[in-house]
């Protein structure tokens, strides 16, 4: 691996990409005005190794017009821009990078006046998005370092870096609009391998930590004091985890070592944002490694506590379940399939679920109130955590109702389950609670056939699912009262 990446680190010198916008400004090169103080914002490049063209790979041609566009614009209006992070980062490591993002000198208010489709949006991080089409170029100003100043600070006359950051008690950023230069930028990004910067001019690269080396050594390793860090933003411990499993990286031992400490600020970080978070970290196409990693640190335990609680228990059905849930979610995502986030947090809740029903078997079998009672208390609990959006708890309500009805042998919950708008996922669902384990009688396979079959065979398949029905075993009720 190691000799692959030192290939792809010393690419060929680039003859030049049909369709890429070339530079028509009169300025001179990038190179020539590094550190030409007439720009906007005075550029320093103390910190980085510039590595020349004809020692990495990264092609034009495999960045997008729109991005080039951004980079070409900004440069030929007299401002520094580079491509910057993850993008970086995938086309050095050979990958196709999702999305890029640009970091300038030049501030919001000036990237919107320079594209018309464009808007500045965030207050925590005010961040401009310039639409092309159906892509979008993310457009950052260069940050700068800044000692923690408490929100709701009164700012002394001329400090205008309390006026655009604030810190909580903690350490945790609540604003960070303070502007700076490129080695004040590279030093706020959060891991060493995002810090690598590519400008059009002259096709450099920019490196200005250990980027190159972790690549290479598959390394994730936090950006200065790791402590510090993950104080100013808890989210960066989930952002190392998500990145050792979609890279396959390991975790450097000074980033690794303090995460269990530091894993309870997740609780000061909102419900909504961790739910965006665990969108990115389950729903991305590696969901079974992501979640290896949550279980093994314990910020797992602030994600999805109930669940955590349970699947420790060893190796149950419904553990198995959630297993099978992640993996076809994955497996889905690789063949370029949609995924829903409620039918994944609906497996991740089901042990919960059927904990909170004691519903363990064909005897144990709840009513459709004890259900929807059970399902309200799991969900209220959990978006305490992770804040579900209401349109995807109405989904998982609807699939885990729907496996009641699906058991239920008589006419009418057959035809009520089948012509159900969520009768798919329910379907899918039962499914994989069979794939991991439950005897439900192969029910699965009834349905699969019931589905396939023509009028007369559904009208024969229900009379005959009928006669099999079970007695119903009476569930014994609470005594209330003075507990005797």
């Amino acid at each position: 691996m190691l000799k692959k990446l030192r290939r792809v680190f010393s690419g060929k010198p680039e003859a030049g990409s049909a369709g890429v916008p070339a530079p028509v400004s009169n300025q001179p090169p990038m190179n020539d005005r590094l550190m030409d103080s007439s720009s906007s914002t005075r550029l320093r490049l103390d910190q980085a190794r510039i590595v020349e063209r004809d020692k990495h790979c990264i092609s034009r041609k495999n960045i997008s017009n729109a991005a080039l566009k951004v980079l070409y614009t900004l440069g030929n209006e007299g401002y520094h821009a580079f491509l910057v992070g993850g993008g970086v980062r995938d086309l050095l490591l050979g990958n196709k990078p999702k999305d890029f993002d640009i970091a300038t000198d030049a501030t919001p208010e000036e990237i919107k006046r320079l594209f018309r489709s464009s808007r500045i949006i965030g207050r925590r991080f005010k961040i401009v998005h310039i639409r092309f089409g159906r892509e979008i170029i993310e457009a950052t100003t260069f940050r700068a370092h800044h000692g923690p100043v408490d929100e709701g600070d009164e700012p002394e006359a001329g400090d205008f870096r309390k006026l655009d950051s604030a810190h909580s008690s903690s350490g945790m950023i609540l604003r960070d609009n303070v502007y700076g230069n490129i080695d004040e930028d590279a030093l706020r990004r959060d891991f060493t391998v995002n810090a690598l910067y590519y400008t059009v001019n002259n096709f450099r690269l920019l490196d200005f930590s250990t980027g190159f080396e972790d690549l290479e050594n598959r390394l994730i390793r936090v950006l200065g004091d790791p402590a510090v860090r993950y104080k100013e933003d808890p989210v960066r411990m989930l952002r190392a985890i998500r990145f050792c499993a979609k890279l396959d990286f390991s975790m450097e031992e000074n980033s690794r070592s303090c995460i269990d400490q530091f894993a309870h600020l997740l609780q000061s970080v909102s419900p909504a944002r961790l739910f965006d978070e665990s969108l990115k970290l389950l729903a991305a196409g590696f969901a079974q490694p992501t979640f290896v990693l949550l279980k093994q640190y314990r910020v797992g335990e602030y994600l999805f506590p109930d669940t955590m609680k349970l699947l420790s228990r060893g190796e149950t059905p419904e553990n198995k379940l959630v297993q099978l849930a992640l993996r076809n979610t994955d497996e889905r995502l690789a063949q370029d399939k949609s995924v829903t986030p409620a039918f994944l947090y609906a497996a991740l809740l089901w042990p919960v679920l059927r904990d909170e029903l004691q519903w363990h078997g064909p005897d144990s079998l709840p009513n459709l109130p004890e259900i929807q009672t059970a399902a309200n208390t799991v969900i209220q609990r959990q978006i305490e955590h992770v804040a579900i959006p209401r349109r995807f708890t109405i989904a998982m309500r609807e699939i885990w109702e729907l496996q009641l009805r699906l058991q239920r042998r008589n006419k009418r919950s057959i035809e009520s389950a089948f012509n159900h708008p969520r009768f798919r996922a329910a379907y899918d669902f039962l499914l994989l609670r069979e794939e991991s384990g439950e005897d439900l009688d192969q029910l699965g396979r009834w349905w699969t056939d019931f589905q396939n079959g023509d009028t007369k065979h559904k009208t024969e398949l229900t009379e005959a699912f009928a006669r099999s029905r079970p007695k119903r075993r009476r569930r014994s009720r609470k005594k209330s009262g003075t507990g005797e």
